[in-house]
């Protein structure tokens, strides 16, 4: 999916250096899109979203020694 995000970046670039404005907004509105809906699926999945594995904050079995 994120290649669909890229390559329609990336259409939009080519675009926009031919001179074809209509063209390149449309490419860049649809990354845009592309890019929202990315992030939703990834956020709703149900075995990956909300859960943030490379924020794991849970407290220790162990109590720390006190000193």
């Amino acid at each position: 999916m994120m290649v669909a995000v890229f390559a329609a970046m990336s259409a939009a670039l080519v675009f926009g250096w031919l001179g074809r404005r209509r063209e390149a907004t449309a490419c860049l509105v649809l990354s845009l899109v592309l890019a929202t809906g990315l992030f939703l699926w990834e956020v709703y999945s149900p075995e990956y979203g909300f859960r943030m594995p490379w924020i794991q904050v849970e407290r220790a079995l162990d109590p720390l020694p006190k000193s």
